[in-house]
C-alpha cells in the first residue's frame, strides 16, 4: 500500500474551454498519439522529495514545488475523490524547471540517507539502490517540467492510494 503521485501538464488553452473533446485533445493529444502531458512517479515521489528538500513533506521553493509544493485544491478531498490534487501555477513550474535543470541528478545521490529517511517516515525509504531507481524518474521529471515551462503550462499533481 502507500501513495502514488502522477503529474498532468495543463495547457493554457484549456481555461474557459467548454467542449470536452477539445479539452481532451489539448490534454492528451491526438488519438493514437503519444501522451507527453502526463507523468507517473508511482511510489518514488516521497524519496525524490526528500532528496530535493531534506524533508518528507515541506521545503523551500522552488525545490519543494517539484513534488509536494503548490496549492492543495482538495482540502479533505481525498475522502471524496480518493486523491489529493495540487495545482502548481505556470510561474512556479518555470522556477521548478530551472531548478531541476541546474541541479542534475549527481547532486541528489549524496542526499539519499536511508536511515534519515526511515526516521522521517519517508515512504519506500528502504527500496534497494534508491539512486539507480530515482535516476530515470528524475530525468523524466526534468523533461516534463522543462516542456511544461516552455509552453507556459500549469501542472496538476494527483496523490492517490496505490494498490
Amino acid at each position: 500500500m502507500g501513495l502514488a503521485l502522477s503529474y498532468l501538464r495543463v495547457p493554457p488553452v484549456v481555461e474557459g474551454e467548454s467542449d470536452p473533446a477539445r479539452i481532451a485533445a489539448a490534454l492528451f493529444g491526438a488519438p493514437g498519439g503519444r501522451n507527453v502531458h502526463a507523468l507517473d512517479l508511482g511510489g518514488d515521489w516521497q524519496v525524490l522529495h526528500w532528496a530535493l528538500t531534506g524533508d518528507a513533506w515541506e521545503g523551500q521553493q522552488p525545490e519543494a514545488d517539484v513534488v509536494c509544493g503548490g496549492r492543495l485544491l482538495t482540502e479533505d478531498g481525498a475522502d471524496a475523490t480518493g486523491a489529493d490534487v495540487i495545482y502548481l501555477a505556470p510561474e512556479r513550474v518555470k522556477a521548478a524547471a530551472a531548478y531541476l535543470d541546474d541541479l542534475g541528478f549527481a547532486a541528489l545521490q549524496g542526499r539519499l540517507d536511508v536511515a534519515a529517511m526511515r526516521a522521517a517516515g519517508v515512504q519506500d525509504a528502504d527500496v534497494p539502490d534508491p539512486a539507480a531507481r530515482l535516476r530515470p524518474a528524475c530525468a523524466h521529471l526534468s523533461d516534463f517540467f522543462r516542456a511544461a515551462a516552455g509552453e507556459g503550462q500549469a501542472v496538476f499533481k494527483v496523490l492517490r492510494n496505490r494498490p
